[in-house]
């Protein structure tokens, strides 16, 4: 039974009109507002769902939620006004789907790097450990071996409810999701009850959104301080805001590190292009990922399948066969000893933490060659940062587009060859057509053995020009590219 009255029992609102009434689905977008609908207008930041009341009532939707009360309510409309329709939404979805995280364990991860590949890595990490598990990345979702195709890093509070819901009836006891700062601000989360979270870095990243760095470090935080006292956190404490995210958070805490005193601890006893060979409190264990960022997701892995209780012996043994998250340090064979490597590095600190990584691996007469573009209508302010990282740990560079969307490609690249050092300019080179700028790179500028890597977009498979999202896949492109 879904009355409003039930939906909104134990929820704080400011105002109501109208009777109660049986309510069939849940939705915010006008266009799918129909009879036995409960529609939440949500201020956006491109439009306003105030703005549409009336026509969802022409579509027969006779209960919403607002924010701001409209002039005019129909007779036969209940509008019940809240203080933040995105933190009603969320608080009705979990009534509405029957609280779904409160029957799993639901963990999640936080961060400006290594989100995707670590809830990837566990999603694969407890399968084979024998449990049934759900996937919420930004690449790809998934209920076990089914595909559910993932629009954001984390759904809206409703259509994750509904997938958490499936997930349930699907007999998913674990649920691996990445955690975007975005979804903290916006309410998406609010309500899940999570079992653990994980915090893995924090880099500059989305100030388009947030604005200045400490909000969105106050956003991640936001996260740790909605955990439930029942609930674990764990953080990389070799980050300097590692211990900022649980300052005020009720879970018990835990560290994780390579560097500093930690609960979970490792080293690295060898990076090369075979792998990592770790020792983890104590035990070795070799891993087919490569470099330190890849280490410290192991780490975090490895810690969470110890706070869920998993048999240490039996997790090592699983982690020695786990593979990279799709578009993340992908390697590409190619003729003549070429390495292609795609990586979806698209902020100043994962694009460095990918050429270090290949500069350590690469044999001593092997030069990187760097294709790297930066997104449109995103934070301008990393732009000549990044071409800067690439000029400084590449042999050559070929700055192109990334997902230019809105704004002009030629622009982007000013911008971003503004960052290159006067003794740098020689070795950089710019075509804003992606595909031209990856077979340039290849074809031309890679000699013999020559590594070359194809930064930014990592798993899309698709281009993003003038609103138009066109076919196009880096790791395609690239395989075109070595074909003689």
């Amino acid at each position: 039974m879904n009355a409003l009255s039930h939906l909104f029992q134990g929820i704080s609102t400011l105002s109501q009109t109208g009777p109660d009434q049986e309510i069939t689905q849940l939705c915010f977008d006008s266009r799918k507002a129909q009879a036995g609908s409960l529609f939440f207008a949500i201020p956006g930041t491109q439009v306003d769902g105030h703005q549409f009341l009336d026509q969802v009532h022409a579509q027969g939707c006779t209960a919403w939620v607002v924010q701001q009360i409209p002039a005019n309510i129909p007779e036969n409309v209940t509008c019940i006004q809240v203080a933040d329709s995105n933190e009603a939404l969320a608080d009705i979805s979990c009534v509405f789907y029957g609280h779904p995280s409160k029957s799993m364990q639901l963990i999640g991860i936080t961060g400006t790097n290594g989100k995707t590949t670590s809830v990837t890595l566990l999603f694969e990490l407890f399968k084979s450990l024998g449990h049934r598990c759900g996937l919420i990345s930004t690449v790809v979702n998934k209920i076990q071996d089914r595909i559910i195709p993932a629009t954001h890093t984390t759904p809206d509070a409703m259509h994750l409810n509904a997938l958490l819901a499936e997930m349930l009836v699907d007999g998913c006891t674990h649920v691996f999701m990445e955690v975007s700062s975005h979804a903290v601000v916006q309410k998406r989360i609010h309500g899940l009850h999570f079992k653990g979270a994980i915090f893995s870095n924090i880099t500059r990243d989305h100030l388009d959104f947030h604005e200045t760095f400490d909000e969105y470090i106050k956003a991640k935080k936001g996260f740790f301080d909605a955990l439930q006292a029942g609930s674990f956190a764990l953080t990389n404490v070799d980050d300097k805001r590692g211990n900022v995210m649980l300052q005020n958070t009720q879970a018990k805490k835990y560290s994780y590190g390579l560097l500093n005193a930690a609960d979970f601890k490792a080293k690295i006893i060898s990076n090369g292009i075979g792998g990592l060979q770790l020792d983890i409190e104590g035990k070795a264990m070799h891993a087919q990922l490569i470099g330190t960022f890849n280490a410290y997701n192991l780490l975090a892995i490895y810690a969470t399948a110890m706070l869920l209780g998993e048999d240490q012996e039996e997790v090592l043994i699983q982690m020695s066969a786990l593979k990279t998250a799709p578009g993340r340090f992908d390697q590409l064979a190619g003729p003549n000893g070429k390495m292609g490597i795609v990586d979806y590095a698209h902020t100043p600190d994962a694009l460095e933490n990918v050429l270090k990584t290949i500069q350590a691996i690469r044999s001593k007469n092997q030069r990187i060659i760097t294709v790297v573009g930066c997104g449109g209508n995103r934070d301008t302010g990393k732009r000549p940062i990044m071409a800067e990282l690439a000029a400084r740990y590449s042999d050559a560079v070929v700055l192109t587009s990334d997902n230019p969307r809105f704004e002009d490609p030629e622009e982007i690249l000013n911008q971003m060859e503004a960052g290159i050092p006067a003794d740098s300019k020689a070795k950089v080179l710019r075509i804003s057509d992606r595909k031209t700028a990856i077979f340039t790179a290849i074809r031309e500028k890679a000699a013999l053995g020559d590594i070359i890597l194809v930064a930014g977009k990592g798993h899309e498979t698709y281009q993003d020009i003038q609103g138009v999202k066109s076919d196009f896949d880096d790791k395609k492109v690239i395989s075109e590219a070595f074909e003689v």
